[in-house]
Order: C-alpha cells, then structure tokens, then sequence
C-alpha cells in the first residue's frame, strides 16, 4: 500500500497548457499542446530555454496556436539520446513525430499518420474516440496509450513491435477498465516506465470528446504491470487537477517521487510543476 503527497514544486512563466514532462539531469523538458516549442527549464538555476519543434510559419507565430491547427502534443519521452514529441491523432493535424537529439540539439519531423490509421482499423476506434496521451518505449516494443475520453470511453494500450513508429506493422491492443469519479470513469492522460512497472496519470473530465473539453473532477495515479498488462493499484491524486504529464524525478528504497504538470484549458503562459510522493 502506498501513501500520496502532492505538492507544487515550480511556478514557471513562459509555458502554457502543459501536457508533457520529462526530468533528466537537474533539467525538466516540457511540451505543450497548443505550442510550437520545446522548453527546457534547468532546476537550479531556473532558466527556461525555448527549443524551436515546429517551423510552419503560420503556427509558430505565438506560443498559442489555434485550436483547429494545434498540434496537440501529448507524449514527451526519452529514447536513448533522443527525446520522442508525439502528437494526439485526434484530428488530421495532430500526426506530428518530433525527434530532438539532445546532444547535436537537432529536430526531425515525421508524420504518424499511416500509423495511426492501422491503429485505429485494428482497434476498431473510430477518429472520434482515437486519443493518443502517453507511450513508453520497452527496448523492443512501443506502448501507446489511447485516452478514452470520447462516446465510447475506450481506455486502451496499443502493442507496436520494433523501435520505428512511422513503420509499425505488428500492432495488437489491449483495452483497460480505469478507476472512475462520480461515475465518469477517468481516461489515460500519460504513463512513465519505471523498472517493470508502467505508472500512469488518468483524469475524470466530464465530456464525451476528444476535442472539446468538459468539468475536470480529478486525476488518479495508478501502477501496470508492464508485462501483462493488468492494473496493479491507481490512487485519487489530492485536488481537481487535469494532469496530463509525468516523470519519475527521484526514486528512494521505500519512497517515490514524481513530477506532474497540469493543462489548464487556458492561454494563460504561466504553469505550475506538481512533485507527487508515493511511500510505501
């Protein structure tokens, strides 16, 4: 049994709608879902550096693209010496693969599109549910994480096989009952590979879209085996938080400590860096 803590840990200005996190070397790296920028903000000495991902003139002029062009960028997570930057799939404009190397500092840009439309003809998910909001990379194999945030609340991880994602060809999927709040089930919002466990983020948001937003009623931290793939323990996160990205920050024998980042729905340039505890 674990015990929670949940505490703010930063106050950033210059971010908006914050969806993705990824803590490596006293640096967080940070997305958001409506910007053209990667930002990197060093812990000790509180600087924020803009990366340029996007070079579309006419999405990079502010750091709050519209809603109908956003990229929405969901899925920030490290492979080796590269960070991986994906778009949702919930609209045709949200097929972005961004790879940024970290040591030439130097971005790439795919499109998912191919892949994500196996996806959705081997799931059986329609355009309207198809939601991608987390994804883990374990050596062999990719696990994407579909919200279930649409009409038919398909909470699912995707099996890709091999380490190229613009070229999957084996894909399965597995669907996964989350907890739920008030009777509204809570939908994957993103997941963190940690030893043989996937630890995941999932909130309660009271709409049945993947585009427009509802009530925000509260997030869950959970546990998944990561071979099997069965829920091992979720927990209701303190508060009414839309938390869309986490990262393993510091790991004790008998203690865990992540950090979350919250998208508010707003173009406010301001967010917050949540440090959640887990002891057991």
């Amino acid at each position: 049994m674990y015990s929670t803590h949940l505490e703010i840990f930063r106050q950033i200005k210059g971010i908006g709608s914050a969806s993705g996190i990824f803590s490596a070397d006293e640096q967080l790296y940070i997305v958001g879902d409506n910007s053209g920028f990667l930002n990197k903000y060093n812990v000790d000495t509180y600087e924020l550096e803009k990366i340029q991902i996007l070079f579309d003139q006419t999405v990079t002029e502010n750091e709050n693209i519209p809603k109908h062009l956003k990229p929405d960028f969901e899925v920030l997570c490290r492979i080796d010496n590269h960070l991986y930057i994906l778009g949702s799939g919930s609209t045709a404009a949200r097929n972005f693969l961004i790879r940024y190397d970290l040591t030439k500092r130097m971005v790439s840009q795919e499109s998912l599109s191919e892949t994500y439309e196996k996806m959705r003809l081997v799931s059986g998910i329609n355009t309207d549910n198809f939601n991608i909001e987390g994804a883990v990379f374990k050596g062999t194999n990719w696990l994407l994480f579909n919200r279930g945030n649409g009409d038919e609340t398909k909470n699912g991880i995707f099996i890709l096989s091999g380490k190229d994602l613009t070229d999957a060809v084996d894909i399965k999927f597995s669907t996964l009952q989350l907890p739920n709040i008030n009777h509204v089930e809570s939908s994957f919002t993103d997941a963190t590979l940690v030893g043989n466990d996937i630890f995941f983020i999932s909130t309660a948001e009271d709409t049945k879209s993947t585009y427009n937003d509802g009530e925000i009623l509260g997030s869950f931290i959970g546990s998944i085996d990561a071979k099997s793939l069965k829920l091992n323990f979720s927990y209701k996160i303190p508060g009414q938080h839309k938390f869309e990205g986490i990262t393993l920050f510091k790991q004790a024998k008998n203690k865990m400590e992540f950090l979350l980042c919250e998208d508010r729905d707003t173009e406010e340039l301001n967010t917050t860096i949540y440090q959640l505890s887990l002891t057991f």
